[in-house]
């Protein structure tokens, strides 16, 4: 299926949210950013729904009235958001919410990580996506968040992930707590060219491209259920598209370790030629892990965009 035929190419650029639509334009379609629709799209990413809801609510001190890390209301996750999204780097208020996110994970964080048999037991999603977010805000050269990636090294389990499991026999690294790391190293060390995150990068790939993204070395079935579903947003929960995405951040998707979770990702593609939501980690309800976007379910535009994204750095999309 070419570019040009593809029905999920059209979905995206039909979509009401112009992040959507700036983001098929520029990273599937190589659309000039001089060219008139994508200036025009990207002119008015900042009104649309999603974003603009992801930017209310920011206060004086930079926060949103609540802990940084708050499921999924904090600064945290909207910058995180707000990156996957393509939102202006240079947007008002985004450095200050990135400010408390580095005095959260400051030095009274990180003198609180335990070591247990010589292994850092440390939730690396959390330093993974506040560096990622560091770099795209053009940050990389901020001493803290050159700390955070020094961090993230000195933390790395001997198999090439990171794990916060405090129970002394835990010697496996966790899919949740390695894939932003290897994600945020990736980019640091594209950014900086440094090469202890570098090598950090690829000994964290190493240990995806082990599991061929989501299988077991031991069955060679899933390694959980949930992996072979798509969710959207992941926060830090790992699945088929995270890992993959990770591995394309890190430019080892074209790895022929990937070919298996490549065809399960081409085989959730359903009949009208998109991507459907297979669960979510968030509520609209007002209850716990209330998100302040409602990011639909079912048919999915940055679920069939990610995946779009995926198989054309594998290779898989034609022209």
């Amino acid at each position: 299926m070419s570019k040009a035929t593809d029905p999920a190419i059209d979905f995206l650029l039909a979509s009401p949210e112009p992040a959507i639509r700036h983001a098929a334009l520029t990273r599937l379609l190589g659309k000039d950013p001089r060219s008139r629709d994508v200036r025009d799209a990207r002119a008015r990413i900042l009104g649309g729904p999603w974003v603009s809801a992801l930017l209310a609510g920011q206060r004086v001190d930079g926060s949103f009235g609540n802990h940084p890390y708050a499921k999924w209301t904090g600064a945290h996750w909207r910058l995180a958001a707000l990156m996957d999204l393509d939102a202006p780097a240079d947007t008002p208020g985004l450095v200050e919410a990135h400010e408390t996110v580095l005095h959260w994970l400051g030095p009274a964080h990180v003198k609180a990580v335990r070591s247990i048999d010589g292994r850092a037991r440390r939730c690396g999603s959390q330093e993974g996506n506040a560096l990622a977010v560091g770099v795209w805000l053009g940050r990389a050269g901020d001493p803290r968040v050159v700390e955070l990636a020094a961090n993230l090294v000195r933390w790395q389990w001997p198999d090439g992930g990171w794990n916060c499991d405090i129970r002394p026999e835990a010697s496996h690294s966790s899919f949740n707590e390695s894939w932003l790391p290897l994600v945020a190293l990736a980019r640091f060390a594209d950014a900086t060219g440094d090469r202890d995150a570098r090598h950090s990068a690829d000994r964290a790939a190493e240990f995806f491209l082990r599991h061929h993204v989501v299988y077991s070395e031991r069955t060679g079935d899933l390694a959980h259920p949930s992996l072979g579903k798509l969710h959207y947003p992941p926060y830090w929960h790992y699945d088929l598209l995270a890992g993959l995405r990770a591995l394309a951040a890190a430019g080892r998707v074209r790895d022929d370790r990937t070919n298996r979770a490549l065809d399960l990702l081409e085989s959730r593609r359903h009949r009208d030629g998109l991507w459907h939501s297979g669960g979510r980690w968030w509520r609209a309800d007002g209850r716990y892990s209330r998100d302040v976007v409602d990011w639909g379910s079912g048919r999915s535009e940055p679920i069939t965009l990610a995946a779009l994204a995926v198989l054309e750095a594998a290779g898989r999309r034609t022209v």
